[in-house]
């Protein structure tokens, strides 16, 4: 018994089709790369009047803490009042969760009390945090 093969020719045979789905692939590949790579920089939750620029100003690491005092003395941090008590408490259990040191950053109000600021570093200081930086105006 022979076989015969027959090809089945169509007009469409001579059109080049591309298949996109391999390249829809690639790019939600690289979507989730970019979202999981991404460090999102979390403020302190309530806006403040920063003071200007100052002379010895430079860029941070993107793992700090960061808190806002206000203008009637309350401490925020991630948008919660947490007061001067609080401070202490969560810079230790923000740099036991982390493993490494972090430095803490004030974002002071412009008419801040300086007492209440200090209040601040102090108990900061306390928690084990080694280095206190000011945020201003860029």
């Amino acid at each position: 018994m022979s076989r015969k093969l027959r090809h089945f020719s169509s007009e469409n045979d001579n059109e080049a089709s591309i298949d996109m789905s391999p390249l829809i692939d690639v790019v939600f590949i690289l979507l989730i790369f970019f979202i999981v790579t991404t460090v999102f920089n979390n403020e302190a939750g309530v806006e403040v009047d920063k003071p200007a620029k100052m002379a010895s100003t430079n860029e941070l690491d993107r793992t700090s803490i960061m808190m806002a005092v206000t203008k009637s003395g309350q401490v925020y941090y991630n948008g919660r009042n947490i007061g001067v008590n609080g401070v202490r408490s969560v810079v230790q259990s923000l740099q036991a969760g982390s493993g490494e040191e972090m430095p803490l950053i004030i974002q002071g109000d412009r008419s801040a009390q300086h007492g209440v600021i200090m209040q601040v570093v102090g108990a900061a200081t306390e928690a084990g945090v080694k280095s206190v930086s000011f945020s201003t105006l860029k």
